[in-house]
This record gives C-alpha cells, structure tokens and sequence, in this order.
C-alpha cells in the first residue's frame, strides 16, 4: 500500500465500501461525540470523514492532534449511518474507520481559522497567505483560474492563434503608468524596465510574419492598488493579429470571452448567469461619456443620462447656480429615475448628501407630477421648461429627474457617478447576468492641463482615423483612433487598437505630442526600423485574465483571485518585499543610495 494515499480525500464513495485505505491530509475539524470522535481530513480534492472508537489506543494522539496538521490515516471504508449521511460532501455517504494514524507535520496554533469564514484582517491574510489560500472560497479561486486560463489557451489555439513568449528584462514603453526598473550590473548607469505590456514586442512579431500571436502575458505596473486593479503585477490574454480591421478583432475575441464567461458561468450563481449574445453593442466614446457619464458604463443599470444644458440657458429659467456655470462653458446632464415620486423625503436626502460627499454642491431634483414638478428647483423652472425637460427625458407624472452641472469632463463623470448611485439606491440594477460593450473611437489625443501640452490620450502607437491627412489637417483633440476597450459590467476587461504601422504617420502623431523625430527613434528605434523593412497592418487587444476571473468568482477585490497579492502599498507581507539588499551587491550594480536605507 502506498506509505501516504492510494486515494485523496475527495475521490471515496459508497463503491469503496470494505475496502482499506490510506488518505493524508490536513485535519480541518474534529468533533467529540462522546464515545466516538470524528476527525475530518482535506485535501485539495474534498474532505473525507474519518471515526474512531474511544476504546482505541490511537485515542490519545488523535485527540491531541491540532487543526492544519498533516496527517496520514489507513482503515476500512464503511457506510455512515442514515442519520448522519451528508449530502453536501461528495464523501459524504462514507466514512473511515482508523486502524493507523501518523502526524507528518504538526501545526502550530493558527493565526486565522481555516475551516471558517470568520473575518480576518487583510495584514495577517497576506502574511500567512499559504493559510489563507487552504480556505474553501480562496481554495476554489485558484481553481477556476486555473480553469479559465487553460479553457482560454484552448479557444485561441482553436482559432489559430499560437502563443509566443516576450522578453521580460525590456526597454521603458509610454504606457501611462511607472516603470518598474531593474539595474543593470554589466552596463552601469542603465537599466532594464519590466514591461508594461508585451506591445512592441507583439507588433513585432506581426512584422516578422507570424500573423496570430496570443500569450496570457505577466504585466508589471508601479501603480496604485484598487479594487480591480493590483499593484504591481497582473495577467492579460495578450494577442495580435494581421492583415485585419477593428471588426476583424472584435469577431475573434468575441467567441473565446462569450465561451468562457458561459463555460463559468454558473461557478458561484445558480442558475447560471445569462450572458450577452455576440456581436457585443458597440458604443462610441463620445456616446458613453454623455449617456453614461463613463467610458466603461455597466449596462445593467438601465438609467440614462440626458444632456439638458439649453433648458436652462432659456431666459424664462432663473436658476442662477447652473447658469453661471453654464455661462463658463459648463453642462447640465440630469438622470430619469422612473417611479420613485412616493419615495419619502430621507431618499433624495441621502443622494444630496452622497453628491455633497464628491465635492458636488448637492444633486437638484424635480418630481414631476400630475400638476407640475416639485422640489428645490421647480420654482425656478417655468412650465414651459419643465414640458420641455419632461419631452427631453421623456419622464412621466410620477418619475424624477436628478441633475449635474459642472464644466467638463468633470460633469460628466458626476453624472455617471449618480447614475450609479440612483441606479443603486432603487435597486433597478438587472441581476445575475453578464453585459459585454465595446467602447470605440477614442479620442486619440488629450490635453495634460498639467504640462500644458497635447498628449496621447490612450494608446501611441495606435493608427489615427483618417491617417496622416487628419494629422496634418485636423484639429488633434478632434482626431479619434482606432482603439477600442471592451467592458463587462462596468469592469473594463482590456484596450486594444489597430496599430499604427506607417513610420510617416509615426513621426508625425509624436511630433503633435512634442516628441522629436530624435526622442522617436532613440526611445523606438526597434519599432521604426521594422516599419521601415515591411510592416504589415495590424491590431489587436489584451482582456485582463485578473478581472474576467474576478468577474466570474463574483468577488469585489482582484486580491481574492490572485494566488500572492501585494498589499494595498505594493508590499509582500508574506515575503517581506521590498528590502533592504546588501551593500556589496549595491556596490556591483553601481548604485549609490542617496539617504540610508530603511530596516525592514
């Protein structure tokens, strides 16, 4: 018999029954019943109930035996009483009955409880994660990560995809987050940066003709930590193809995301979640931002926004507050909410004061009744305007319309904020389903108030609509670009673009955002030579495999997906990182610390 198991502790059933076996695992409970004392042990399969009489003379040490010890057991499978049967365990129609019991590894009393949901506090989570990472919903996590990835691989080689793998020590890329940035010892004074995102290495490989890459790529980012996004480091489906349009694109990675979202869809939500058909709605950046307040709207919530700013510039409208703002080029964006005319008082009180909690001076309203509007702006709109706000709306007796007015774009992400907010507070948000968009015709320059200056606004090398005539015609912050990020239920999952692949248009966009054609060709000398030599067009996207399994785990945090997580300030509690590191190794990288380096 094998010294440790011939069967896990989730693979036992009733057609085992008289056999003996040997099982090692972890013990997850015990329970004292008086004359029998039963011991659950767990492994990654399942839990197995295991039993002993107390007349036994392995009493003493199973009984002493703590909770997380590793243990092995060997005895007779036999049928649990009735009584006792439990449904919910896939072992649950069995038990063992021990005849040998040996501790592998005891365990120390624990710092978190394993076998319960008990809260726990995040810092003694991610110090003792290999704990955290035995409990069942963490456990589960894991696995369907595990799941999703290969059930990923699979659709994309079945597409024709082929994965590749792209350097990890890099050059620094205009991404739109800070490097991380690792010493050279062989070059002093230079540095390697951890990429990004495999972009110039993907488009590369377009270049040199292998026409449909995809890779679920590590991306390091030294950015702050949020609920969907991780400090640090995080994982995307990365993939490129050639010789395609955006529609091309969106056709290939429809059917893996559509496949795998129904493939899990039903991992935590019975019945199963209902996913959107493909082709996913397609919506323009200038659309979502005026109708959501949001370039990645969560479609669920059916509240819409309604720009309503020529209702108060009429002159018979006296609200001063909104036009002054107006007058500075503000807007006023306002959100229908159906129905909620017989909510009391403390409803709309609470709104005015979550919008006091942004920053907003409040959020107005007006109740539309059978004989006119109400609330604190009604007065100040005529019947006329409140027709025409009524039209404009199309509210109905019974309904309100909430209102925002600030200048842009700060209007208008308060007022995607409120509708958030309004949707959530009436509870009108659809349930248990999955809503895919995609947001296209991004803007493909901003202004950086900041430095005063033109920008990128997404992504460099992505192609501008209308290509070098528009850059050399337009106005920049007119010029949209092929880019394109699709959404999930108000989690962006991934950007992508059509990429620039013509070194003229190249050396022009960056020259519009104050790049010289010197700056270009020393921070993407790579890249524009290889446009040089042939450059086929291409595009292509990268979904994030972090928030797609946060998505289908239903869980609030990307922390609860991802087996080692950061902490909320990019540390590893577990590992103790970052640290200190010896002086002589500072000494053969060149490198000078400024002030003295902290302990710890």
């Amino acid at each position: 018999m094998h010294p440790y198991r011939t069967h896990t502790c989730g693979q036992l059933r009733a057609g085992h029954i008289g056999q003996h076996v040997t099982l090692s695992g972890w013990v997850h409970r015990k329970r004292d019943h008086g004359s029998l004392l039963f011991i659950d042990v767990r492994d990654h399969y399942g839990i197995t109930q295991c039993v002993i009489d107390r007349e036994s003379p392995l009493l003493p040490q199973v009984e002493s035996i703590k909770n997380e010890s590793v243990v092995t057991v060997v005895g007779k499978v036999v049928r649990r009483p009735d009584e006792t049967q439990n449904s919910k365990l896939a072992t649950g129609e069995i038990e063992i009955e021990i005849e040998k019991f040996s501790v592998i590894s005891a365990a120390d009393p624990l710092p978190l409880q394993v076998n319960a949901d008990a809260p726990v506090g995040e810092d003694i989570r991610l110090r003792y994660r290999f704990l955290d990472l035995r409990r069942e919903r963490l456990h589960e996590n894991m696995m369907l990560r595990s799941q999703v990835i290969a059930s990923i691989r699979r659709r994309m080689i079945d597409q024709g995809f082929m994965e590749y793998q792209t350097p990890i020590l890099t050059s620094s890329s205009p991404e739109g987050a800070r490097d991380f940035l690792v010493p050279s010892r062989l070059h002093p004074g230079k540095f390697y940066a951890l990429p990004q995102a495999p972009q110039q290495f993907k488009q590369l490989l377009m270049i040199a003709g292998f026409d449909r890459y995809f890779q679920i790529a590590p991306c390091f980012r030294d950015e702050d930590s949020r609920a969907d996004r991780s400090p640090g480091e995080f994982y995307q489906l990365d993939f490129e193809m050639s010789y395609v349009t955006q529609e091309d694109v969106f056709a290939a990675i429809e059917p893996v995301l559509h496949g795998v979202f129904h493939e899990f869809a039903g991992f935590r939500r019975q019945p199963p979640a209902a996913i959107t058909p493909a082709p996913f709605v397609r919506i323009p950046y200038d659309e979502a931002m005026l109708t959501y307040g949001s370039d990645k709207p969560d479609l669920r919530n059916p509240l819409v926004i309604v720009d309503v700013t020529d209702v108060f510039k009429r002159a018979d409208v006296e609200f001063k507050a909104f036009k002054q703002v107006i007058e500075q080029g503000g807007v006023v964006r306002c959100i229908r909410a159906p129905k909620v005319g017989d909510k009391p008082r403390s409803f709309f009180d609470k709104l005015n004061d979550w919008a006091r909690e942004q920053g907003a001076p409040g959020l107005g309203y007006i109740v539309f009744e059978a004989d006119g509007g109400k609330g604190p702006i009604a007065k100040f709109v005529p019947e006329a305007a409140q027709h025409e706000l009524r039209k404009l709306t199309k509210a109905e007796a019974g309904d309100a319309v909430f209102f925002v007015c600030d200048k842009l774009p700060a209007g208008a992400k308060m007022a995607g904020a409120a509708r958030n907010k309004i949707g959530q507070e009436m509870d009108v948000y659809e349930k248990n389903i999955f809503k895919f968009c995609w947001i296209t015709d991004f803007p493909f320059y901003e202004w950086d108030e900041e430095r005063k200056k033109i920008d990128f606004s997404h992504n460099p090398f992505s192609m501008p609509q209308g290509g070098l005539e528009a850059l050399l015609t337009k106005d920049p912050l007119s010029i949209k670009a092929y880019q394109y990020d699709i959404v999930c239920n108000g989690v962006e999952l991934s950007s992508g673009a059509i990429r620039n692949h013509s070194p003229e248009i190249m050396y022009k966009a960056f020259e519009i955002a104050g790049y010289s054609a010197a700056d270009l060709e020393s921070r993407f000398g790579g890249l524009l030579s290889a446009f040089k030599l042939g450059a086929p067009p291409h595009g292509g996207s990268a979904p994030g495999i972090d928030r797609i399994v946060m998505l289908l785990a239903d869980e609030p945090n990307i922390r609860e997906v991802v087996a080692f997580p950061l902490n909320q300030q990019a540390e590893d509690m577990m590992m103790q990182a970052p640290n200190t590191v010896p002086p002589e190794r500072l000494r053969e990288l060149n490198i000078q610390l400024k002030t003295s380096p902290q302990k710890g």
